[in-house]
C-alpha cells in the first residue's frame, strides 16, 4: 500500500496504551480501514473527472448524470420583483416570498415545515399544497393584479431528468423517500395537481435542483459564483458548462448550460471509492441498494 507511514500515523492515535497485542491489532485494522492515501484520493479524482467526461458526452448508468438543466443565463443581481419560491429537501419544504431589489440583494420571508413520515412515504404532493395553503393565508399573499395564480419557482432536491425549465421527470427517490407512483412522471404535473386539489392558486413556472437554487442564488449577489454545493442530508453539486462540451446535449446552438452532477452517484460500479464493511452494510440495508453509493458514505441519510 502507498504512503505507508501516512497510514501508520493515522492509526497511531486509535491504539491503547498497555491493551494486548490482539486488541490493538484489531484496533488498527479497524483503523485502517478508513484510512485514504494520497494515492487513493488521486485515483478518486482521476476517475471523477473520467466519469464526468462520460456523462457529458451520453446518458450511462455506470457514470454520473450530468444532467442539463435549461438554466442558461447567469443573474446579473439587477433583476427585480416578487416571486414565490418552494425548497423540497430531504427534511424539511420551505415556502418563502422572495423580493429582488435589482442591485444584487433581496428581502425574504419564509415559514419551514418539517415532512412528516407519512409524506415520505405516500401523500407528498398533498403535503407540499397543504403546506402552501398555509403559507399563503398566514402571509396574506395573493396573486398579482392581472394574474389568476401566484408565479412559482420550485427547488426539488432529488433526481430528474429535466425536460424543460418547467418540467422533469423523476429518476429514483433518495434520502427516505418511496413515494409511490411517481418515478418516471414529471414532477411540476404533480404537484400542479395537488395545487388545483386543494385550491392553491399557484403556477410553477420553473423547477430546479437545490444545488442549482443554490448557484443561482448565490450568483444573484456575487455574479462570478460557479458552483452550487450541498452537503446535507444528501449531497450534490451544479456548475457552469460550455455546451460544446455536453455532447448529449440536442436542444439548440451553443453558449453555456448549469449542469447538474448528481454526484450522490459516484461509483456506483464500486471501482474506487474506499468502502468499508460498514459501507457495503448500509448499502445493503438502504431503500436503494447499489445506488447513490457515494451520497451514503458522507451525507446525512
Amino acid at each position: 500500500m502507498a504512503d505507508t507511514n501516512d497510514v501508520k500515523a493515522f492509526v497511531e492515535p486509535y491504539l491503547i496504551g498497555g491493551a494486548s497485542d490482539e486488541l490493538n491489532q484489531n484496533l488498527a485494522a479497524m483503523a485502517e480501514s478508513f484510512a485514504v492515501t494520497d494515492d487513493k484520493i488521486r485515483d478518486i479524482i482521476k476517475e471523477f473527472h473520467r466519469s464526468m467526461h462520460a456523462g457529458l458526452a451520453k446518458d450511462d448508468p455506470e457514470v454520473l448524470p450530468m444532467i442539463p438543466t435549461f438554466v442558461n443565463r447567469r443573474p446579473t443581481g439587477k433583476e427585480t420583483g416578487r416571486f414565490l419560491a418552494l425548497d423540497l429537501g430531504g427534511t424539511n419544504l420551505r415556502a418563502c416570498q422572495v423580493e429582488l431589489r435589482g442591485d444584487t440583494t433581496y428581502d425574504l420571508v419564509q415559514q419551514k415545515f418539517t415532512i412528516t413520515q407519512e409524506a415520505k412515504e405516500s401523500r407528498l404532493w398533498d403535503f407540499i399544497a397543504e403546506c402552501v395553503g398555509i403559507f399563503l393565508e398566514e402571509h396574506d399573499l395573493r396573486p398579482p393584479e392581472g394574474r389568476r395564480t401566484i408565479p412559482c419557482g420550485f427547488t426539488f432536491s432529488f433526481p430528474i431528468f429535466q425536460t424543460g425549465i418547467a418540467s422533469g421527470n423523476l429518476s429514483m427517490w433518495n434520502k427516505g423517500f418511496t413515494v409511490p407512483n411517481s418515478v418516471g412522471r414529471d414532477v411540476v404535473n404533480l404537484t400542479q395537481s395537488a395545487f388545483q386539489r386543494h385550491h392553491v392558486p399557484v403556477e410553477i413556472v420553473a423547477v430546479v435542483n437545490d444545488t442549482v437554487g443554490t448557484l443561482m442564488t448565490s450568483a444573484y449577489s456575487f455574479p462570478d459564483t460557479q458552483m452550487g454545493i450541498i452537503f446535507g442530508t444528501g449531497t450534490n453539486a451544479a456548475y457552469w458548462e460550455d455546451l460544446a462540451r455536453v455532447g448529449k446535449w440536442a436542444g439548440g446552438p451553443g453558449g453555456e448550460m448549469v449542469v447538474n452532477l448528481e454526484w450522490g452517484a459516484f461509483d456506483n460500479a464500486t471501482r474506487v471509492l474506499p468502502y468499508t464493511m460498514h459501507d457495503n452494510k448500509l448499502n445493503r440495508k438502504s431503500s436503494n441498494p447499489g445506488l447513490q453509493v457515494y451520497e451514503k458514505m458522507i451525507s446525512g441519510l
